[in-house]
């Protein structure tokens, strides 16, 4: 449920969250941003203590489904509590999750290296992108779902369940569920 406020009441968050137009150089965002790096490298320092690297997930996370979730090392998170994982997710290294919007994993899901997830969009007009004003929108990805190394998903994409993203594609349209897509933009080839 949205508050009935005028946007003008809004923090910058709520509106990121929100989907309105936000200023991403607000204080609170910085600070959030920072917050994020540090549970980060909490996690990278917590690796090889399986108890302390579950915690750290947890606490940098939106949502952890159960304790089988592994993230390698180095990733970047935004804010981080803005994504929700299911169960059996695995991340591999040099990953990026944008998540000014939230971003939504389902169960048994793999990332292969370098997989770039981005909610956050920018104005295409130089002079609105001047203004410092950004805005976002969520992603979902279904249950079953493994993401090639290298691929990206963009801003207000759904992906189905049982999907297989080709390496190095990048996502721009919601994908139906038990498909193989791959390219730039990314299309169907296989119906599974």
């Amino acid at each position: 449920m949205t508050d009935a406020r005028p946007s003008e009441y809004y923090t910058e968050e709520k509106k990121m969250v929100a989907g309105e137009n936000y200023f991403g150089n607000d204080p609170n965002l910085s600070q959030l941003r920072k917050e994020a790096r540090h549970k980060v490298k909490a996690l990278a320092e917590t690796r090889d203590d399986p108890e302390r690297f579950s915690e750290s997930i947890k606490k940098l996370l939106g949502t952890v489904v159960d304790d089988q979730v592994i993230i390698e090392s180095p990733v970047y998170f935004d804010y981080g509590k803005n994504t929700h994982v299911g169960k059996c997710f695995y991340m591999n290294a040099m990953c990026t999750i944008l998540d000014c919007a939230r971003v939504d994993i389902g169960d048994y899901v793999l990332f292969g290296p370098n997989v770039q997830i981005y909610t956050a969009e920018h104005p295409v007009d130089p002079a609105t992108r001047l203004l410092g004003l950004e805005s976002a929108r969520p992603i979902k990805i279904g249950n079953n779902v493994w993401v090639g190394g290298s691929s990206t998903i963009l801003a207000g994409v759904t992906i189905g369940d049982g999907v297989t993203i080709a390496a190095g594609s990048v996502v721009t349209k919601d994908v139906p569920d038990n498909v193989v897509v791959a390219g730039v933009p990314a299309r169907i080839v296989k119906h599974l």
